[in-house]
């Protein structure tokens, strides 16, 4: 009966050690909505490159208050994908931020110009088109 106690006390302290990583996945794949525009970026000295390491530059992040300087750091390269930097649009909700992120190299090219005829998304009239600008 004991050892039935110990494994299933075991089994509830590991459950709650990994629920505070499962809560903290769950708050970066949320939205994030700020009622203010982001300050203008911090000037950041660049370090010098690292083989088979990229350079991500600082963002302003959001802690439910306010905005929060998130320092530039080095992301190890990976095969086949593309770091896409955060980024703050505005709509009608207010402003939103795209954490960025490792993307699929064709998801990160089909964002910019979905129908391949080498005219970016954001200048072309029918994005969906390739033989129409």
């Amino acid at each position: 009966m004991k050892s039935i106690l110990a494994a299933t006390a075991a089994v509830l302290i590991g459950a709650a050690a990994f629920a505070p990583a499962q809560a903290d996945a769950a708050i970066r794949a949320e939205v994030v909505i700020a009622h203010k525009a982001p300050p203008a970026p911090l000037r950041e000295a660049v370090p010098a490159a690292r083989r088979g390491y990229d350079w991500v530059p600082g963002y302003w992040d959001w802690n439910g208050r306010r905005h929060v300087w998130v320092a530039g750091h080095f992301e190890r390269v990976r095969p086949g994908y593309a770091y896409q930097r955060p980024e703050w649009r505005h709509d009608r909700q207010g402003w939103q931020l795209d954490r960025g992120g490792w993307r699929h190299v064709e998801r990160v090219a089909a964002r910019r110009d979905r129908d391949g005829d080498g005219v970016p998304n954001r200048f072309d009239d029918r994005p969906r088109n390739p033989y129409r600008h």
